[in-house]
């Protein structure tokens, strides 16, 4: 039977293509989103690349940002398929504010859309996976999981949260039920990914005039002229490493993606790169005998 395969956040960017790669490479993917009126652009690409749709390729409603809404879509494909072979936890949202300026709401929503949708899918895949002894999660994180970026706290708040979180689980789901689980963390991504942090900046009110401004003036600024240094892959050169994670034997607990990522976050990542020396580190200071 052929793999069955989870993506979130699947209506644009790295989830949309990701989910093609995965149907094309012959698991029957289940493309999920919070709005399903926004599933045109991946319907269309399915369609041009020759996917089946509603066979190879399936859109389903899923919100991160609600337990029930994630536990429906889960038990509706457990209870058609079987079981899920792969979770890619990619939705998520940027957000660039000072703590000074963000409200506590935005705060919450910050965390609710990239911490706790990633726990909320987690948990509601893993007791099948843990049952058959079998399953992959992937988190998609971000360089900003490993290195604190200026006006981006919150942001790199959830996603160094992500990081421990999925560090925990491969401590010990790993070893003992054989689910592994792996943090990808992309530099920069050309996708709306982007451009939907900057539209969310500007609608909470933008640049204010105190004295952050000059500062984040020169962060905006220094953002676009990066964009010739390598900061940025396209979506499908992030899904490609993605999906050669995915069909590893052995994956790695965490990976980067591009040359300027692994730059950027060397001097984190230079005694431990795949994060497979920490794991048992951990595995044989608190379960020396499993």
């Amino acid at each position: 039977m052929a793999k069955v395969a989870v993506v979130t956040g699947a209506s644009t960017g790295l989830g949309l293509h990701l989910s093609i790669m995965l149907a094309k490479q012959g698991m029957v993917t289940y493309a999920t989103m919070r709005n399903l009126d926004k599933n045109r652009a991946l319907l269309d690409e399915a369609h041009k690349q020759g996917i089946k749709i509603g066979e190879e390729l399936i859109v389903k409603q899923l919100d991160v940002e609600e337990s029930s809404s994630v536990q429906t879509c889960i038990n509706a494909i457990l209870q058609k398929v079987g079981k899920i072979d792969v979770l890619v936890n990619n939705a998520g949202a940027g957000f660039i504010r000072t703590t000074e300026q963000a409200t506590e709401e935005e705060i919450k929503w910050a965390l609710d859309v990239n911490l706790l949708g990633v726990i909320r899918c987690t948990k509601a895949v893993l007791p099948k996976m843990r049952e058959a002894r079998t399953g992959h999660i992937i988190n998609i994180s971000s360089v900003g999981g490993l290195v604190g970026q200026p006006f981006n706290e919150i942001y790199c708040a959830a996603k160094f949260a992500v990081e421990g979180y999925t560090e925990s689980m491969a401590s010990y789901i790993q070893p003992c039920f054989n689910v592994s689980f792996t943090l990808v963390e992309p530099g920069g991504i050309v996708s709306e990914f982007a451009n939907n942090a900057l539209s969310q900046f500007q609608e909470a009110g933008g640049m204010r005039d105190d004295e952050y401004r000059p500062i984040i003036e020169q962060y905006i600024q220094g953002a676009k002229n990066r964009s010739d240094d390598g900061v940025y892959q396209t979506s499908e050169e992030v899904a490609q490493v993605v999906l050669d994670c995915i069909v590893m034997d052995s994956p790695p607990v965490r990976m980067r993606t591009s040359q300027w990522a692994e730059d950027f976050c060397h001097i984190k990542t230079q005694t431990d790169p795949d994060g497979k020396r920490l794991q048992q580190k951990v595995l044989d200071t608190f379960l020396p005998h499993v």
